[in-house]
């Protein structure tokens, strides 16, 4: 493949990750995307309440309350002297979610009650056209509510800045919102009309499903950047966008999982993505759940395999945890180890911490340089700041959990947790290539 080839190819899969990010502005919208890609590729779906007959060589995946997802493709050879080919990653992301008495009336003005979810970068989410995206519960005949998507496409509501008249120290100071009082978002006015007994918002989200306002129990709702996805640079070398952490990772994952699922394979095959990683994973669909567990010994246990056999599949399983990395900011040479410095188009970073707050050690290291070697794709090593607290990942919960060995990488990128995102065109093909390998490569 020339040089030009591959920077086209670098850009088709740069544009189908932008496209797959507009499409998804919520956990839950991002496991909708990938479920349509699942069935448009034939992979059938488990529920698991049902009890399932699992054959070698198919491809299944599973749901886990709307915002996770583990898919899987069976091996050809006995499960527990191949074991399984994992690559984690998760589809949450940093930012704000809408209280349950959402309307908080200021005056004449109407606004939106937030949380803050995860650890966003607040000033970031100033003076940008957001709306919401996520799903509300609807009364129904039965014990169990009635489940809907929301996507609001259009801006909906504003986290206007204070002007500088008003706030003179804020280019020297920076700026700080105390997360009470200064992040509601500004969602309509009165009209100096008299305040009104009716949640115009709760109408409006009846509205938007189709439903009576009386009908809607509950909801969960994340507030989204509308603006698309997008190249930049002088040679459009690089994408920004909102949720490059993670759903980078996971488009990189399913990409890759869909190229190897053309081809017979001894290995099985698994991508296992979890929502709540950004507050902890601490939850019954997190990275810390019995999901992945589940998921694997049902698995084995469907192909007629015991514990003893399913403890030996575990035993010759790899798992890579996929999270994105810090790529090396000229502007903030301070914050960054000076020996570890990772560059934005120069590869996969391998991360790695003494204290394994992320999961690589020197054997799970070398599988994946050999991976990205076979690939024919440069990688990089990343080390954090001794001085400076590092962040995890689902890697070290996941290799406790189940005795994986597992190695922790991702690809460089700028202003991880911002509203908008950046990272390199080539990094996102190369990461495919990887993960396509390690699919496919021999023990």
């Amino acid at each position: 493949m020339t040089l030009e080839t591959a920077n086209t190819t670098a850009q088709t899969h740069a544009q189908s990750l932008l496209d797959f990010i507009d499409a998804s502005p919520s956990p839950w919208h991002a496991v909708d995307s990938i479920q349509e890609h699942l069935d448009e590729a034939g992979f059938f779906q488990l529920y698991e309440r049902e009890n399932w007959k699992l054959k070698r060589g198919k491809c299944y995946y599973v749901i886990r309350d709307d915002s996770s997802i583990i898919f899987f493709r069976l091996g050809q050879q006995l499960l527990q002297q191949t074991g399984f080919r994992i690559i984690g990653a998760h589809t949450d992301s940093p930012g704000f979610r809408i209280k349950p008495n959402a309307v908080i009336r200021k005056q004449e003005t109407l606004m939106l009650g937030v949380e803050v979810y995860g650890g966003p970068i607040l000033a970031t989410f100033t003076d940008r056209d957001l709306s919401l995206a996520g799903r509300v519960s609807l009364r129904s005949n039965r014990l169990l509510p009635e489940i809907k998507r929301v996507h609001f496409s259009q801006p909906l509501v504003r986290l206007p800045n204070l002007a500088i008249h008003m706030n003179r120290n804020v280019n020297t100071d920076g700026l700080k919102l105390n997360k009470q009082t200064e992040l509601p978002l500004l969602f309509s006015v009165n009209g100096g009309q008299p305040e009104s007994t009716v949640d115009q918002f709760k109408v409006l989200l009846a509205e938007h499903v189709e439903c009576q306002a009386d009908d809607i129990l509950s909801w969960e709702l994340a507030v989204y950047d509308t603006q698309p996805g997008s190249f930049w640079g002088a040679h459009s070398e690089f994408i920004a966008n909102s949720q490059l952490d993670n759903l980078a990772s996971c488009h990189a994952g399913l990409s890759a999982m869909l190229s190897a699922q053309s081809q017979q394979s001894d290995f099985s095959q698994v991508c296992a993505f979890f929502d709540h990683e950004e507050i902890g994973s601490e939850s019954v669909k997190g990275g810390n759940s019995s999901f992945l567990a589940d998921v694997l010994s049902r698995s084995v246990m469907s192909l007629g395999l015991d514990q003893q056999q399913y403890q030996q599949t575990l035993a010759n399983s790899l798992l890579i945890s996929a999270d994105m990395a810090h790529a090396w900011q000229p502007s903030f040479p301070s914050a960054y180890e000076p020996d570890h410095h990772v560059l934005v188009n120069s590869g996969p970073v391998i991360k790695v911490n003494a204290n394994h707050r992320y999961a690589s050690n020197a054997f799970t290291e070398a599988v994946f340089i050999r991976c990205c070697e076979q690939a024919g794709v440069p990688w990089q090593r990343y080390v954090h700041r001794t001085d400076i607290p590092c962040g995890s990942t689902i890697g070290p919960m996941s290799a406790a959990r189940l005795g994986l060995q597992t190695v922790d990488v991702g690809n460089p990128m700028w202003a991880m947790h911002s509203a908008r995102e950046s990272a390199g065109v080539l990094d996102h093909h190369y990461l495919m290539n990887a993960f396509e390998v390690f699919f496919s490569i021999k023990h």
